[in-house]
């Protein structure tokens, strides 16, 4: 298992109690924000890679070229 590192973030009351709220349906609240920070960083490395790389274009001609 990969090592846990322990974050702190302040909420409003009304996320936290909306949080605590999930206990009743079997969830912990680190649980829940773990869940859903690796389904909504996993939507974000969806759409990076499933954006096409740029290709850079010299701009610059070359001497002999018309």
């Amino acid at each position: 298992m990969a090592k846990l590192v322990r974050i702190v973030i302040q909420l409003p009351m009304d996320l936290k109690t909306r949080l605590d709220g999930l206990k009743q349906q079997g969830y912990t609240t680190s649980g829940f924000i773990r869940a859903m920070l690796e389904r909504e960083l996993a939507k974000i490395d969806q759409q990076t890679s499933e954006q096409k790389p740029l290709t850079l274009v010299s701009s610059v001609k070359k001497a002999n070229s018309r």
